[in-house]
Parts: C-alpha cells; sequence; structure tokens
C-alpha cells in the first residue's frame, strides 16, 4: 500500500492521472466507479482532461460500486443517475457501457450474481476508485462484512445513512435503508485501487486502514493485503496516523 499526503486540491490530479494513465495505456480498460463526495474532485479533473485534452472513454467499460434499493429509478441521488451527471455525461462516455447493480430488480440475490457476471465477462476492473466512511466501510459493505464477501443486498448502519442524509436534505428518513453493493472479495478483484479521502471525519478510518490491524470492524482494512493500492488523503484525513505524520 502506498500513502501519499497531500494538499486536498492535489489528491484529485494524482488520482486522475492514475485514470488518465490506464486509459492512455489501454483505451478498452475497465473502470470502477464510486459514488459519494470523496471522488467527485477526480470526476471533475477527468473532465476538464477531457474537454481540454481530448481524454477518451469511448471505448472503456464502467461498473458502479453500489445502488440504493427502492429509490426511484429517476431520483437525483439514484447512484446510476448520480455517475451520469458527474462523470460519464461530462465525457461522452456511451451510457451503454457503464452498468450498476440493479438495485429495483424483484430478485436482488439474482441481481447481484448478474452483476458479478457482468463484472468477470468484462475482464475485471482494471482501476477502482473508493471513498471511505467515517466508520471504515467502502462501498456499502458496512463493519462485520465478510473479507472475503461477493455483491449482495445489505442494510445500511444508522451512521451510514446519517453521513448520506446530506444528499437528501439532511432528511434521515428519505435516506434509503437497503441497499446492493459490491463485496469486499469483489472489489479486491481489480486490479489497481486508489482510494481518496479527505477531512478530518475520515481521520479514525484512514488511522485503522493505514496503521491498524486488518478487521472486519473496519472494512477497508482488507485493503491491506491488496497488491497494488495508492491511499490519498489530505492533512487532516492524516490526523490520526501515528507513523505517518502529515
Amino acid at each position: 500500500m502506498e500513502l501519499i499526503i497531500a494538499p486536498a486540491a492535489q489528491l484529485a490530479i494524482l488520482a486522475a492521472d492514475r485514470f488518465e494513465a490506464v486509459l492512455r495505456a489501454k483505451p478498452r480498460a475497465v473502470l470502477g466507479l464510486a459514488t459519494g463526495s470523496s471522488p467527485l474532485p477526480t470526476y471533475d479533473e477527468l473532465a476538464r482532461r477531457h474537454r481540454e485534452g481530448g481524454l477518451s472513454f469511448a471505448q472503456a467499460t464502467g461498473f458502479t460500486l453500489d445502488e440504493y434499493v427502492g429509490i426511484d429509478l429517476d431520483h437525483p441521488e439514484r447512484y446510476r443517475n448520480v455517475i451520469a451527471r458527474e462523470i460519464t455525461d461530462r465525457v461522452q462516455w456511451p451510457a451503454g457501457q457503464v452498468s450498476g447493480p440493479d438495485g429495483s430488480a424483484a430478485d436482488l440475490t439474482a441481481a447481484a450474481a448478474a452483476y458479478e457476471t457482468a463484472i468477470r465477462d468484462a475482464g475485471g476492473v482494471d482501476l477502482q476508485i473508493l471513498g471511505i466512511g467515517s466508520n471504515g466501510h467502502i462501498a456499502f459493505n458496512e463493519p462485520l462484512s465478510a473479507l472475503t464477501s461477493r455483491t449482495r443486498s445489505v442494510p445500511l448502519t444508522e451512521q451510514t445513512r446519517r453521513d448520506n442524509a446530506r444528499f437528501f436534505g439532511g432528511n434521515l428518513d428519505l435516506v434509503p435503508t437497503l441497499c446492493l453493493t459490491q463485496g469486499l472479495g469483489t472489489i479486491m478483484e481489480a486490479r489497481e485501487i486508489v482510494l481518496v479521502a479527505t477531512g478530518a471525519g475520515k481521520a479514525e478510518a484512514i488511522a485503522q486502514l493505514v496503521e491498524g490491524p486488518i478487521s472486519a470492524s473496519w472494512p477497508a482494512t482488507v485493503l491491506q493485503m491488496h497488491p497494488n493500492t495508492t491511499v490519498l488523503v489530505d492533512k487532516a484525513a492524516a490526523a490520526g496516523l501515528t507513523r505517518h505524520r502529515p
């Protein structure tokens, strides 16, 4: 695991550099896309590079990490719509080449299995961008998720729902209680992972990720076993580290 501590504005550039390197080397790359606040500056930078430098996503395939269950298909916070708004529409990425778990499926178990098959049939993810929750979750793998878990439906913890209420006008009652998410085992199969975290609210999770023991209590710690993960954090998110001083 490589840890880089840099000003927040620099983190998006570093993450976008990895996306650009992969796309330049492999135009048909398979890219893993995260939602939440952490990846948004990276998507802004990628959109700028597409607009000003011709960075092309035209041949790439994309897979999102997760999706709410029971949310209207046209809801602005449905993750498929968020991804379209924040990155795919901005870089002219053909919509049919970007997929997400089907949170509207009648059979969630079958939908999860189909998503695993789709990722495998595409050749696996070349580069996955991640954020991290204040409780150490990645995607929606909440504490005590199995470290080898696969795509599945999971209930959201109260803490995660409170963290996400800001996307629903601050109204906790509007935040879905269930989601479909790639599992930790699924995420670990990506050939390269870039995790971005900023702000003091992520400091404890980053300290556990980088310096703590591997534990299902802090799901992101599974990334310690990944052979090619880069953790990009600002000084505030690095504040809890003891062996790596900002």
